[in-house]
């Protein structure tokens, strides 16, 4: 059911509930006090309520609600006019409730009418019947008021239910911003992992165009054009894989595996940008070293890492790649020794009031990278330290929960 139908069915049994006995009650009086008639009509009251909860319980709400409103006018109407109990205020708790319950104009334009027109008869053209002996003054103040209550009862239920509808409504919202923050991290990994590759097939091809290649090398550069090729179809899987698992909002799933294997896929990823460039890439990883992390995320991380210290490396640079356990974590560092940055930039790098800023080669970014490094490292119980020394380069620190071996130990640094 959706949501504004649930509230006002719940509204109907609040209301139907507690006049049950309400109604009950005053059957036995008025019993007692021979108005057999009155009586009768109170006893169809309780039992017509009780349908409804019925007619609830076997999930015809339409039906539960006519059947309340068109019973209740008429026995309300008649009980009104002939035993002059006040009940036209009843009537005025009807008329509340159709407006709250129903959208229809038309619906509730005729309702309105009849509602309105029984009223006026009972206050303007009141009955009398022998069979019909009046209630007494006390009785129609007990009434009055109780159909006021009601009303208060309608109105502030209704205002609940406009709350919760608002709060429904605003839980939405910011379910739908979350997933469309998740939406622009995803874009940002897709661009930035096929960014690279394409951009040396881009190279290769222009150089291929302009004769650049001699013939007796085209046989090695073809080789090399399939190798990128099938680098960024592995590429384009891994994301695709990995986007379509958080389509549902980005969250960690953390598995224990070795980080050296991970680490050799990173660095094979942007082996043309080394060559390219002719970096030096040093690593320290041990081969048992194990992380308990997301698999896919740590990647993100790393392949961030380390393309920022190649975009800002200078050719024929060094770059350190080292790993160690540290207690519980991991630390797993990217040291370059290019451009570096001030202190300033380092305090923005993590924000979105961040300004990118240029490689050696002219490369720039989005500077959405490192935010989503950071998140992802929050998401694995991380976190990231940066330190930078301006044309003396920069070091990246990622702490990660250290791996279980299967032994159900923590993995060895060494």
């Amino acid at each position: 059911m959706p949501f504004i139908e649930s509230r006002r069915t719940r509204l109907l049994n609040l209301l139907a509930i507690p006049c049950i006995p309400f109604m009950l009650f005053f059957s036995a009086l008025n019993c007692y006090q021979g108005r057999y008639l009155l009586s009768v009509f109170n006893l169809l009251t309780s039992c017509i309520n009780v349908f409804v909860l019925w007619l609830h319980w076997k999930q015809r709400y339409l039906s539960a609600r006519m059947v309340a409103i068109l019973c209740s006018v008429l026995i309300y109407t008649f009980t009104g006019l002939f035993f002059h109990n006040g009940a036209e205020y009843f009537l005025l708790n009807i008329l509340i409730s159709c407006l709250l319950v129903y959208d229809n104009k038309w619906l509730n334009a005729g309702l309105g009418i009849l509602i309105v027109t029984a009223f006026l008869l009972i206050v303007f053209m009141p009955q009398h019947w022998r069979a019909a002996n009046p209630v007494p003054q006390s009785r129609v103040w007990v009434n009055v008021a109780t159909s006021l209550l009601f009303i208060i009862i309608a109105l502030s239920f209704f205002k609940h239910i406009q709350s919760d509808y608002q709060r429904e409504i605003e839980k939405q919202r910011e379910a739908l911003a979350t997933m469309n923050k998740d939406k622009e991290k995803l874009f940002s990994i897709v661009a930035h992992d096929i960014r690279s590759p394409l951009a040396t097939l881009e190279i290769l091809l222009d150089m291929f165009q302009k004769g650049e290649y001699p013939e007796e090398e085209m046989e090695e550069a073809a080789a090399m054009l399939h190798k990128k090729i099938s680098q960024l179809g592995g590429s384009l899987d891994n994301v695709l894989r990995w986007s379509s698992r958080s389509m549902k909002g980005i969250q960690a799933q953390a598995v224990n595996f070795y980080l050296g294997p991970l680490t050799t896929e990173v660095l094979y990823f942007f082996e043309m940008t080394i060559q390219q460039k002719g970096i030096r890439v040093d690593t320290s990883i041990p081969g048992d070293l194990m992380l308990y992390a997301d698999k896919d995320q740590v990647s993100v991380i790393l392949r961030n890492f380390l393309s920022n210290a190649l975009k800002f490396s200078y050719a024929g640079g060094l770059i350190e790649l080292k790993a160690q356990a540290a207690g519980a974590q991991v630390a797993i560092s990217i040291t370059d020794h290019g451009t570096g940055m001030p202190p300033t930039q380092v305090l923005h790098l993590f924000s979105y009031n961040q300004s990118p800023g240029y490689g050696t080669n002219g490369e720039r970014g989005t500077g959405l990278g490192l935010i989503l490094c950071k998140e992802f490292a929050q998401q694995n119980g991380g976190t990231i330290t940066v330190e930078s020394t301006v044309d003396k380069g920069t070091r990246f620190t990622v702490y990660l929960p250290v791996g279980i071996t299967a032994e159900g130990k923590d993995a060895p640094a060494s």
